[in-house]
């Protein structure tokens, strides 16, 4: 019995020092694992970068949101400013249409009552003919909506 066991107790002992196989099966183990590192360490650096990357582009794409915000406000101002506009000249306009059609009652009056006949044209209804402008189309200006 202990001349089987010393052999094993050699082998032991000795183990990947003395024995070119368990030294080849280390050296193999040893670059295994340094290759393993290397690896994750890339890894690593791969999910570092593409994190930075990410970032980055969240910052970029924070930064042309705030722009389109600040556009879409400014254009929205502008839209207000315009609608607004657009509503005192069309109160302007059915009071002026309105003045009109009370001074061609009393020119009609007038030319009944002398008999001399006056030329009086006739208003355009806007509500009848929605697809022709009452008044003379005008260019719009192309920077009025730049911001």
């Amino acid at each position: 019995m202990s001349k089987r066991a010393l052999p094993m107790a050699q082998n032991m002992s000795s183990g990947s020092e003395g024995d070119p196989q368990y030294m080849v099966m280390d050296d193999r183990k040893k670059r295994r694992m340094l290759s393993n590192r290397e690896s994750a360490r890339r890894s690593r650096m791969r999910k570092q970068q593409h994190l930075d990357d990410l970032i980055n582009q969240v910052a970029q794409l924070q930064k042309e949101n705030n722009e389109i915000v600040k556009s879409v406000n400014n254009t929205t101002e502008l839209y207000i400013k315009v609608e607004s506009e657009n509503r005192i000249l069309r109160a302007q306009m059915t009071e002026l249409s309105d003045r009109l059609q009370s001074l061609n009652s009393v020119l009609r009056i007038i030319e009944e009552i002398s008999g001399f006949p006056m030329d009086i044209p006739e208003i355009p209804d806007p509500l009848l003919k929605p697809w022709q402008l009452p008044c003379p189309s005008q260019p719009i200006m192309a920077n009025m909506f730049q911001c």
